[in-house]
Parts: C-alpha cells; structure tokens; sequence
C-alpha cells in the first residue's frame, strides 16, 4: 500500500525545497521541517495502520535523502554516540528525522555551531546539549549560550549526579552564563556536593569563595616565583596552593569530600584533583592504596624515574627553609592522587550516603593531615 496521493504530494514538495532539518511526530501523525524559510509542516492522513504508515512515509524520506529507503543504518547504532559519523554526512542525517541519526550528529567532531542549531532544532535534550557544547565551536558560537541556559534551567530536575558534574562543567566555560547564575550554582553547591565538583574541573583558579593566603606564602612567595621562572613545576604549583585562590580549592576539595553522598561524585571529585596536579605527577603513580603511595612520597625524590621531577624537588627543598619542607611531602602525596585509589573500595561496594564517606576513610584519612598542612592549618 502506498502513501495517499495528498501526503506524498505535501512530502515531496517539502524534501525538494533547501532542508536543513526534519522531525516526525508520531503522536500527531506530524512532518515537521526546517527549511531557509522557516518551519512548513505536513499533516499526514494514514489510509493504514499508523504504524505501518509511518514507516512508509520514513522511507520516502530516506529514499530521498540517503537514496536508499532503509534509513539510518542499524548496525550504527552502536558508534553514533562515539563521534565517529562523518562530517559531509551530518546535514543529510538531520533531514532523516530519525533519533539516532540526530544523536549521531550531536556526538560528531565534526559539529558545527549551524548544524548544532539544527539539530537542536530536531530534538530538545540535556544530552543533546552537553554532547554539543563540548565541542568548542559550539560552545564559542551562537549556539553556547542557548544550550547553556537550557542546561542551567534543567539542572533543579537533574536527578544523575555524573550528569549535573558534567552540566556544571560544560555551563561554566568562558562566556556561556552571566555572573548570577554562576553564583547561584556556586551556592547550590552548599546542598549539593556535585555543583562544586563541576566548579573544581572548570574553574579550579576562579572559584568564587575567597581564602587568605596560606601563613607562608608571603615569605615564600619570591622564593617560588624565582624558582618557577626557571621552570620548576613544583614550585609552581606549590605557589598556586598557597595563594588565595589555591586554598579556596584546598577548603572546596575539603568539603566536598565532608559531603560527598554518592560514587559518581566523588569519581569526578578525584579526576578533578588528578587534573589540578597533573603537571607534576609520576608517571608510575597509579597507587592503590594509600599506604604504598605515602611510603613512595616519603622515600627521597632520587627513586623517582622521571628526572625533570627529580630535579624540580632537590631544587625546590635545597632552597625552602627546614620548617616549609614537610610542605614538599604533601605535595607530592597529591600529586599522586587518582581516580584508581577508590577503584577497589568502589569496586566492592555500592554505598552511599554517610556510609559511602565511611567507606573512603582509608584514603580520605591519610590525605587530610597534608590538606590541612597545604591549609597551613
């Protein structure tokens, strides 16, 4: 059985003219399309069973299209949220009104801040928008600030934790939200732990609390900064800790750790501390276990394989005064901080709660003295 004479008329006129994108909603029977005009609709009259119909009309649309009436091929299905759909194929895929075509889309590296705008023009989703504004020309075109919004505006009925990390994330880059919203996300972040996780991987030197420095920085600091003018890393990032901003994060990273209820938020709370050190971790610091990585930090910098980090610490702790020394122990002890040291707490147990922050303690426990030592406490 073929299309009523009328719909494959009104279909036809609609795929010939400058398509950018086309929707099918199968609730109101509807062909919606976006051309260079704007929006034209087709309002479908099933002379079969709907569902039947729909496929019908599905094919007309890919036989026009993709010059094939199969659609988007099923056996993609599995890669199209991997980025891999090619970027001369991302305009056709929007006019097949297929959902997985547009996921395809909005996951390609491809993307486009045009094409984004189509395809969020097809389909309206928290997905959809973190996978577009992780693409920077996304985030820097016009398309930024209107999936931003819509992720601010989505965040209150964000019930995944993982989810509002990455949204609080993708949210703050450069130019995407104004300064009241970020303080308002900042403030959320009193009552939910994950706000501040996505401020600790977006804006580890900008956040919006304000700490002094720590008790020695103004002694240290022309020490450090001589020292990282010479391209000693640690000394940096010694510096940046002890600074006014370095100990906001210290005093973040401190209470989020107090409040932290679920895995995913303290999975991406390590992967932030991870990134913050990165400059100077080892790289055979994949530690599982505190005790191990507390007796490597402890042992003389000399066994370290790397020699520029070698180098950077004899450097750094000839010059520091002998009661600032056990601050290079405490860097190196976060240096080597990951991801991978909660894996077999996590890997055996499912809590949550108060009873996840007590499943931690035995990597939470050794790591607050030399917290609270960068805190100058």
């Amino acid at each position: 059985m073929n299309l009523s004479p009328e719909d494959s008329l009104r279909l036809n006129v609609l795929l010939n003219q400058e398509l950018q994108a086309l929707r099918i909603d199968e609730g109101k029977l509807l062909v919606q399309g976006l051309t260079s005009r704007g929006e034209a609709r087709v309002q479908l009259n099933p002379n079969c069973p709907e569902e039947k119909y729909l496929r019908q009309v599905r094919e007309l649309i890919s036989n026009h299209v993709l010059g094939s009436p199969h659609g988007y091929p099923r056996f993609m299905h599995r890669w199209t949220r991997m980025g891999h759909a090619r970027t001369d194929s991302l305009a056709k895929l929007l006019r097949l009104g297929e959902p997985e075509a547009v996921a395809a889309v909005v996951y390609a590296e491809g993307l486009t801040d045009e094409i984004a705008r189509h395809a969020w023009w097809v389909d309206q989703s928290p997905e959809h928008a973190r996978a577009m504004l992780a693409r920077e020309q996304v985030a820097q075109g016009e398309m930024g600030r209107v999936l931003a919004d819509f992720l601010v505006e989505f965040l209150p009925f964000e019930e995944d934790s993982q989810k509002t990390v990455e949204s609080v994330r993708l949210v703050l880059q450069p130019g995407l939200i104004g300064d009241s919203a970020r303080t308002s996300l900042w403030s959320r972040g009193q009552r939910k732990p994950a706000f501040r996780v996505g401020f600790l991987k977006t804006l580890p030197d900008e956040l919006p609390g304000e700490q002094l420095p720590h008790p020695r920085f103004a002694e240290l600091e022309p020490l450090l900064n001589e020292l990282d003018a010479a391209g000693n890393g640690h000394a940096r990032l010694l510096a940046r800790l002890l600074s006014g901003p370095g100990q906001v994060w210290l005093e973040t990273v401190e209470g989020v750790l107090g409040r932290c209820t679920d895995q995913g938020v303290v999975i991406q709370l390590f992967e932030a501390i991870e990134a913050y050190f990165a400059p100077i971790k080892p790289a055979e610091a994949r530690y599982r276990d505190m005790d191990s990585l507390c007796s490597a930090c402890a042992a003389p910098e000399s066994e370290l394989s790397d020699a520029r980090l070698r180098d950077e610490l004899a450097a750094l702790k000839a010059r520091l005064p002998v009661q600032d020394q056990p601050l290079v122990e405490s860097l190196r002890v976060w240096a080597c901080v990951g991801e991978q040291l909660i894996a077999p707490i996590f890997g055996l147990s499912d809590a949550v709660g108060s009873a996840l922050r007590q499943s931690i303690e035995p990597v939470t426990d050794p790591l607050m003295p030399h917290l609270r030592w960068l805190r100058g406490r």
